[in-house]
């Protein structure tokens, strides 16, 4: 793969992240009820990153999880390569049932992981209310999933793919677009 751009450097991945806080607030009008979940791996990071946010403006902790959608997804094989699943484990720390949920991801694209994210938590009890934040949509839906909040829209073709780089998994912040 060739880079063929940098999209977001580290301060506007903040900036992006700084606004979807603000949103959340202005949209549920402060924190009552909220929990974030993030989508192993790179949506964990990113919802303790909003968590944090959320703090700072309102002065209350928003209860965070994480949770693995490996065996819920539909197209295992296709994303897997066809090697072996790795299964991690989903830690929600809190009670969903009746919460409004605001599931973290780092790129929506075709939808399907977001499908399995909802699917998972739904095992998990019964929300609210699920919402989606993304840090990027870079098109090409092949279900009916819409991002509530999106740090950054990224028109792409089938033959780019955008890759998140995140200090806490990855040792930097960057979002780049190759070219295969």
């Amino acid at each position: 793969m060739k880079q063929k751009a940098v999209i977001l450097d580290q301060a506007a991945i903040n900036r992006a992240l700084t606004r979807i806080a603000h949103e959340i607030l202005e949209r549920h009008k402060g924190v009552s009820d909220l929990v974030l979940i993030g989508i192993k791996t790179r949506g964990k990071p990113l919802a303790e990153r909003l968590q944090q946010k959320l703090k700072s403006i309102e002065g209350v902790e928003v209860p965070i999880g994480e949770i693995d959608i490996t065996l819920y997804r539909d197209d295992l094989t296709h994303v897997s390569d066809h090697k072996e699943a790795t299964v991690s484990q989903t830690d929600l720390q809190t009670d969903i049932n009746g919460k409004k949920i605001i599931l973290v991801d780092d790129v929506l694209y075709t939808g399907r992981t977001v499908r399995a994210g909802m699917d998972a938590l739904i095992d998990y009890g019964r929300p609210a209310q699920i919402q989606l934040a993304v840090l990027v949509d870079r098109g090409h839906k092949e279900l009916p999933i819409k991002a509530d909040y999106i740090g950054k829209n990224i028109p792409t073709s089938q033959d780019e793919v955008i890759v998140v780089t995140l200090d806490e998994t990855d040792g930097d912040d960057l979002v780049s677009i190759y070219e295969t």
